[in-house]
């Protein structure tokens, strides 16, 4: 640091700084060693961390407090282990030592009576504010180990207020629960980063926490993944948020441990602007958005309506009317092959290999529409040739046993180990490359994480490289795809599961993922939007997985490309799992409002537009909201089941503009920037298109 403070014990309960003596306040009582003044206080303009003589921080938002004073970066002793509070000895401050914050350093340095001395560093740029990065390092000065069970940072707790709390969590479950999701007394969410299942893990390390009038966003900033957890708990009072490792360690005297580089942002509506300045920093950082082709704002048709038995008649037969409708893609889902792992082409589908493969391909094409080809990476079936003459490929646990992939009934390869990286790139420089296809759909729950691995044929420096490499394993594929191909398309699809945000660089388009509702399809498209950039092409999966298999408007509404796997003229004789009603048969009924629905996606074309998360809190504000500007206009999409009242339009230029139902084209009257509310009545959706009209 360039500027260091030094104090004595008797001057510990004297204040740093300007800052006038005040009580340390807050739910967490001060340790009873000593009173606990304010010893400083540091931050900008919108949040301003203030720390006591016992080292306990408190945030303030905009100069009001956010939080209590607590215990936020600390040590987590092992079972039977008391650890001494801490006493400020030292302040500092200099230039930056986070890459991608060119602001100030504070530091703050104390000790304890078990010899532990503890130094924790806040990092601002006045570029950024509203955002601090944090790092806890600790030094054992004493002459005994000292067993710890992990670390905790950024640990804070918010009241709760009338209104309740709302969370973002970017954890993976098997129950392929919400993202965003109200948090009310008793709530309790681990959001471990990593498996929480045998095939559900990693996701976004990012959770937030928010009120009506402010929120708190907690994650890490470090450029891979890592086996932390982000937990949010409430009572009737409160809702807390940290970042923690549980990985126990010893510190042995002498020894120093150095937490990860923790993100922290404080902010007013919903979790959008925490999200869009956690993606910003990080591509400050060094992970930078994949390059996006036209192409993957096309609407999409899936064969996955036919299921895995289809035939290539079948596929091939509904071909012309979806290009009738105005689809651009036509995507090959699961069953192409014999088995995952060795991805023979079915021999009965494509009896003669590789020639009828190009031929399918080159048949799509002539259709006027781009192939894309699905695939999971990583699964290996029981029985195949990959398994019998490469099993050093398989991830191993601690025992040596292998990771299931339940839905396939495979196990999974090891992201991190040469062999495996070289079978799949060469894999998909033939599907790109020979037989034709324009872009790939990844799919699978065990794309966004891998447990540890211990397979000694590996060398792995350590077994938690196989997390911390699978990034690197989806670049590996990224660069064989688009080497060939540069527009290549390669879909991120981790079946319901919240997406791996570092490996989201060296992927140009994401699903909905198998949403279990409307409701999804709207908050991951909110929240990818922020992760991926406000034009990012979020599809919003097949439309029959939305509710009643009909909701083209919550896709297009939020800027989501429009999908689809009907199936034309019939639906498959002998279906795997029952059909929904209706089954999947493009109807004439169906088949007018697809062609609405679709026509109104292609001429409004919000998916290129820019989506202004920022203008409502999916949390709180009712009806629900959304706002993107496309093409000089502004557009907003409002959701309920029945709905009658105002609505208001924010975000709006100066002067008047015209309202439209695009569903309906009726104008619905005039309004002024200035008073920009409109009287409305709908059930299920309303997206208005506002196109300005005069000063």
């Amino acid at each position: 640091m360039d500027r260091k403070t030094g104090l004595r014990r008797r001057q510990v309960l004297q204040l740093m700084g300007t800052t006038s003596a005040v009580l340390a306040v807050g739910s967490i009582a001060a340790p009873p060693v000593f009173a606990a003044p304010i010893a400083n206080r540091f931050g900008d303009e919108s949040l301003t961390v203030e720390i006591d003589s016992a080292m306990r921080t408190r945030l303030l938002v905009h100069g009001r407090a956010l939080t209590g004073f607590s215990d936020s970066e600390t040590l987590l002793p092992a079972e039977g282990v008391k650890l001494s509070p801490f006493l400020l000895t030292e302040q500092g401050q200099g230039p930056s030592k986070v890459a991608g914050l060119s602001g100030t350093t504070y530091s703050a340095t104390g000790v304890s009576a078990d010899g532990i001395e503890k130094t924790v560093e806040f990092t601002f740029d006045p570029a950024r504010p509203g955002i601090a990065a944090i790092v806890a390092t600790y030094r054992n000065n004493g002459k005994n180990p000292v067993a710890l069970r992990g670390w905790r940072n950024a640990a804070h707790s918010i009241a709760r207020g009338e209104r309740g709390v709302w969370t973002f969590a970017g954890s993976s479950h098997g129950d392929r629960r919400d993202w965003i999701q109200p948090a009310p007394a008793g709530f309790e969410q681990r959001n471990y980063m990593g498996m929480n299942a045998s095939d559900y893990g990693g996701g976004t390390p990012v959770v937030d926490i928010w009120r009506p009038d402010a929120g708190l966003a907690v994650g890490h900033l470090e450029l891979a993944p890592k086996l932390i957890a982000l937990p949010v708990t409430s009572t009737a009072k409160e809702t807390s948020i940290a970042l923690e490792s549980d990985q126990p360690f010893e510190l042995a005297p002498g020894a120093e441990v150095a937490t990860l580089t923790t993100y922290v942002a404080a902010h007013t509506g919903d979790c959008f602007a925490p999200l869009t300045a956690y993606r910003e920093l990080m591509a400050a950082r060094g992970l930078t958005d994949a390059f996006v082709p036209s192409s993957a704002y096309e609407a999409i048709w899936c064969a996955w309506g036919y299921e895995r038995n289809f035939n290539t008649e079948q596929v091939l037969g509904t071909l012309p009317k979806v290009k009738e409708l105005g689809i651009g893609w036509a995507v090959l889902d699961d069953g192409w092959q014999t088995a995952e792992g060795d991805w023979y082409l079915d021999p009965v589908k494509f009896p003669r290999g590789d020639a009828d493969m190009i031929a399918f391909v080159d048949q799509i094409k002539a259709a006027g529409l781009r192939p894309r080809l699905w695939l999971a990476p990583l699964a290996v079936d029981p029985g195949t040739d990959l398994l019998r003459d490469h099993t050093d490929m398989l991830l191993l646990d601690e025992n040596g046993a292998v990771n299931d992939v339940t839905w396939w009934n495979a196990f999974t390869l090891c992201p991190a180990y040469q062999p495996t990286i070289d079978q799949c790139t060469a894999l998909v420089r033939k599907i790109i490359g020979e037989w034709g296809f324009e872009g790939l759909k990844l799919d699978g729950q065990h794309l966004n994480g891998v447990p540890p691995c211990y397979n000694p044929a590996h060398n792995h420096a350590y077994p938690e490289e196989a997390c911390e490499q699978l990034p690197a394993f989806w670049e590996a594929v990224h660069e064989a795809a688009t080497s060939i191909n540069p527009d290549a398309i390669l879909e991120f699809c981790p079946c319901g599961t919240s997406f791996a945000f570092h490996s989201l660089p060296y992927m140009n388009q994401v699903p909905a993922s198998d949403p279990l509702s409307s409701w999804q399809i709207r908050t991951k498209g909110k929240t990818t939007k922020a992760l991926m950039g406000p034009s990012a092409p979020f599809s919003g999966d097949h439309v029959e997985l939305s509710d009643g298999g009909t909701d083209f408007a919550s896709a297009v509404g939020i800027g989501g490309v429009v999908s689809t796997k009907f199936t034309w003229p019939r639906d498959v004789a002998n279906p795997s799992e029952p059909l929904p009603p209706g089954g999947f048969v493009l109807t004439p009924e169906k088949e007018r409002h697809w062609r609405k629905w679709i026509g109104l996606y292609q001429e409004h074309d919000l998916a290129r537009g820019t989506y202004r998360g920022e203008l409502y809190d999916i949390g709180f504000d009712r009806p629900e909201a959304h706002a993107i500007e496309q093409n000089g206009r502004n557009y907003f999409a409002f959701y309920a089941d029945d709905y009658a009242g105002p609505v208001e339009l924010r975000g709006l230029a100066a002067g008047r503009h015209r309202v439209t139902d695009i569903a309906s084209g009726k104008v619905l009257g005039t309004l002024d920037a200035g008073n920009p509310r409109l009287a409305v009545s709908f059930k299920e959706h309303l997206i208005l298109q506002a196109e300005r009209i005069g000063a």
